[in-house]
């Protein structure tokens, strides 16, 4: 049994200690869980792992001996690969060529193109991921791309696998085909040091389970004797450093007859079927279903960015919080002043923009939406992902809208940022907005919305209500079994 540790690791940015004095031990033939809230040091410690930073004071040692990983090269040439949680492919390239990427097979000092299918097929194998080796990966839609990324360090043939946030965009089958994956490199003498902040996953998965809090060890647990800890009350508890209580605020109950968004037998390009649906103010709906079943497309039908073919659509001030904030959310290297206000120029100037009224405003969407960021100045890209996902929701909100559509709006948020996001959409529609939730979180779509519509290859199957709202229910639907009314 091999070992990866870090001793007495710290890493120091200006007026930040991101890691203070952390010691953790992780073994082959092991599943250790890292979790904790987002900014409580997970990636920089992987970022430390994998080669990509250094630490400011502290040591790396594999088998008890200290190593220098300068770089991804020398993590890699130590047996430790990771998978980001951020995408890192080129879209131009092919699946083989991505997998294959810095590692080509030659012969007589050409590319061996056919040794390199074999190991795409191989890799892509071991996922259960059925994908052409030489489709562009341009072509391919945000959950394929993830699993592309975890066949990418399965065929390095790691010692230490580190996997962040790996189903956060996989369905239900994709993620149950990772989670065997995961148990088989585990058999077969893989470390794997998995970070989610699916807390199910991690109760389902991990042999031992650390947890950091501000930068520190907050707690250390053993599955062979703190197995009964190992629960997601506890983790949970354990990572805000306090008891959380409910995660969903109470429903509303009662909501304005006004009608904030309706389509009327809206055909959308695409849709095989007219779609009929309405929210009213006041209301959180849920959009559920498959990866693939169409609930962004709907929302994208909604604010124009998808032609409609037939039909009637009103929509009242609508505003839409991308699923993909780093791609197109969010506007990561200019500041949050600027991020706040970008969907909204026409308040601060005509000619030219009043920096001092962007300053205010960003401000106080810091203070409403308890942003976690020195201030309004300060570049998007450098928070954590629950602050950037409060940052687009604040960019969206600083328009006004009457409606306002969430597509996955906690994925890669940690436990704590959820329910603050919770808390805040059961205000906003308390105040009377219309609230549409496209989520592929179970709980989120039974514990938030006043009712669940669910999609299935880009149709209606249903609507759920009430005390009918329940996962069973919305995989029946999702699966095309059974129906229930529209309204």
């Amino acid at each position: 049994m091999a070992r990866l540790a870090v001793r007495n690791l710290t890493m120091q940015f200006p007026g930040v200690w991101a890691l203070d004095d952390v010691s953790v031990e992780f073994a082959t033939g092991e599943i250790h869980a890292l979790i904790g809230e987002n900014g409580a040091g997970k990636s920089t410690l992987l970022k430390v792992l994998s080669g990509i930073q250094l630490p400011t004071s502290g040591e790396v040692q594999i088998e008890g001996k200290t190593v220098a990983l300068h770089s991804v090269k020398a993590a890699e040439h130590h047996g430790v690969a990771m998978v980001h949680q951020e995408l890192n492919l080129i879209d131009t390239l092919t699946v083989a060529e991505n997998i294959c990427l810095g590692s080509e097979p030659n012969r007589i000092g050409l590319i061996d193109r056919s040794t390199m299918r074999s190991i795409a097929q191989e890799a892509l194998a071991q996922l259960g991921a059925p994908i052409d080796p030489w489709t562009p990966v341009g072509d391919l839609p945000l959950a394929s791309k993830q699993m592309i990324e975890i066949a990418k360090a399965v065929a390095q043939r790691a010692k230490f696998l580190i996997l962040d946030e790996p189903t956060a965009v996989l369905a239900e089958a994709e993620t149950i085909a990772l989670m065997r994956l995961v148990h088989k490199l585990k058999d077969e003498g893989v470390g794997v040091i998995y970070v989610s902040h699916r807390l199910d996953e991690v109760c389902a998965l991990a042999d031992r389970v650390t947890v950091l809090r501000d930068g520190k060890v907050a707690a250390e647990l053993d599955g062979a004797g703190q197995r009964d800890q190992i629960e997601p009350h506890n983790l949970a508890n354990l990572m805000v450093g306090r008891e959380l209580e409910d995660l969903f605020p109470p429903k509303i109950t009662s909501h304005p007859d006004e009608v904030v968004l309706e389509l009327d037998a809206v055909v959308l390009d695409g849709f095989p079927a007219p779609i009929s649906l309405k929210v009213h103010a006041g209301e959180i709906v849920g959009l559920g279903g498959l990866i693939g079943s169409g609930r962004t497309e709907i929302a994208e039908g909604v604010i124009g960015m998808r032609h409609k073919v037939s039909g009637r659509l009103t929509a009242k001030d609508p505003a839409y919080v991308s699923e993909d904030r780093k791609g197109t959310g969010l506007h990561l290297s200019l500041e949050l002043k600027e991020n706040t206000s970008m969907a909204n120029l026409n308040n601060y100037g005509t000619l030219t923009v009043d920096e001092g009224k962007q300053v205010s405003a960003a401000e106080a969407w810091i203070g409403k939406l308890g942003i976690r960021a020195p201030g309004p100045r300060v570049a998007v890209q450098s928070l954590s992902g629950g602050n950037q996902q409060k940052v687009s929701l604040a960019k969206w909100l600083d328009t006004n809208p009457r409606l306002l559509i969430l597509d996955e709006p906690t994925r890669g948020v940690d436990i704590g940022a959820k329910s603050e996001i919770y808390q805040l959409v059961h205000e906003l529609a308390a105040n009377g907005m219309g609230c549409l939730v496209i989520s592929s979180e179970m709980n989120e779509l039974i514990g938030l919305c006043d009712r669940v519509l669910v999609l299935r290859e880009r149709r209606l199957m249903g609507e759920l209500r009430g005390e009918d709202v329940t996962e069973s229910n919305i995989m029946m639907l999702a699966a095309g079994v059974g129906a229930s009314g529209v309204a």
